[in-house]
């Protein structure tokens, strides 16, 4: 790994571990706190969500226009006003304000984050984006557990924590990011997208992506019921705050001591296709645990599973988003893929909020288990546009 990379590192693992103080407690604030429904939470959630998407398409296409450099500082400074007003309005109205402008900010600096990725250290392949997904549920980790322990004094205080982690975020990107750009301008001076030498079109490679940015909405749809409607739940059932908090803890602790056995794992797995199927798999299993765990033990049970399936799951479809960009669309095609897992976050709080609000949380979790299932099919599926385009070109006569 290059030493400029590292870098890349520190400064994900601080955005990260910003974010992660307030991330997990926004339904358990909003529900507990304001005193709205989990619904109203999923909506208000939803919102959030919806501007992280828009915040990743503009903050890819940015990065393929102006370079990382530029598009993170933007995102990062809006991020940084948005915390800071938090800290002094966070009444109702004010608060959903705020998450639509961190939801807008943080979704322009992610795509440009895995684009540079890829621009620094294009040698590393796999590794560099596993290294950023590493960071980054580092930076979960730490946050997650400061989070909680400071929510058990006050909220005021992770409101005010919140905006120092993204105000020194913005100064490592200022003073750090900047070299950078030589490495993204790379990719800006290629021009128009060109079809690789193996002959399958943009248009075909593009499809790929709708079909593997599926897999990432349907996963995260599913997935983010742990930090909404499970949250919740579990607060109905006894768990502690310092205890859920726990649990994201374990979550980044073994995503960093778990990646031997993930190694390991990957070589005998090999295609990215068969490293999404085994974790989606996981997932099932994780959420059915989940669905008979009645206290602490059994949500940290399935809670290490869970971590497990995605320890496969989520570098490996970045890593295709990747493989799969033309020269010089790198930003465009991490900001699309980013803006599906963004989309099936927000549309997983509010359906979940419903269904467990209408029918309960055992109707829950039998619905998501479906919805994993349907990931599985998506993800067998992705790489069919492009052995039909490679089929066609090879059956053409040279002449």
């Amino acid at each position: 790994m290059p030493k400029s990379f590292w870098l890349l590192i520190v400064g994900m693992t601080v955005n990260v571990a910003g974010a992660s103080l307030l991330w997990p407690l926004n339904t358990i604030y909003i529900h507990g706190e304001l005193g709205k429904s989990l619904a109203l939470a999923g909506v208000a959630l939803m919102f959030n969500a919806g501007a992280a998407i828009a915040g990743n398409l503009i903050g890819g296409s940015l990065f393929d226009r102006i370079g990382g450099y530029k598009a993170i500082l933007a995102g990062v400074f809006l991020c940084t006003i948005a915390a800071g007003m938090l800290i002094f309005l966070h009444s109702w109205w004010f608060y959903i304000v705020f998450l639509v402008v961190l939801g807008f900010g943080s979704g322009m600096v992610r795509p440009s984050m895995f684009a540079l990725a890829g621009s620094v250290w294009p040698e590393g392949g796999r590794k560099a984006f596993n290294a950023i997904y590493v960071a980054q549920n580092f930076g979960v980790a730490v946050g997650a557990a400061a989070g909680g322990w400071i929510a058990s004094f006050s909220f005021q205080s992770v409101f005010m924590v919140n905006m120092v982690m993204y105000a020194v975020f913005f100064s490592i990107a200022f003073f750090g990011f900047r070299r950078f750009d030589d490495a993204s301008e790379s990719a800006l001076a290629v021009g128009k997208p060109q079809a690789k030498a193996e002959g399958i079109r943009d248009r075909t490679r593009f499809t790929a992506l709708i079909i593997v940015s599926t897999v990432f909405f349907l996963c995260w749809m599913a997935y983010v019921q742990w930090q909404s409607t499970i949250s919740a739940y579990t607060q109905e059932i006894g768990i502690s705050l310092n205890q859920y908090s726990l649990l994201w803890s374990v979550n980044g602790a073994l995503i960093v001591l778990g990646q031997p056995l993930v190694a390991f794992v990957v070589k005998k797995v090999r295609l990215p296709k068969s490293q999404m199927t085994v974790g989606i798999s996981i997932f099932i299993v994780a959420m059915a645990v989940a669905a008979s765990a009645g206290g602490f033990a059994g949500f940290l049970t399935a809670m290490i599973i869970l971590t497990f399936g995605e320890m496969l799951v989520w570098p490996a479809v970045p890593t295709v988003a990747h493989e799969l960009a033309p020269k010089g669309r790198a930003g465009f095609y991490q900001g699309f893929v980013n803006s599906m897992k963004t989309a099936g976050k927000m549309a997983g709080p509010p359906v979940g909020g419903i269904i467990a609000d209408f029918y309960g949380m055992s109707a829950l979790f039998s619905l998501f288990i479906v919805v994993f299932g349907l990931a599985i099919v998506a993800a067998l599926l992705y790489d069919r546009p492009l052995k039909r385009s490679r089929a066609e070109t090879e059956a053409v006569p040279p002449w």
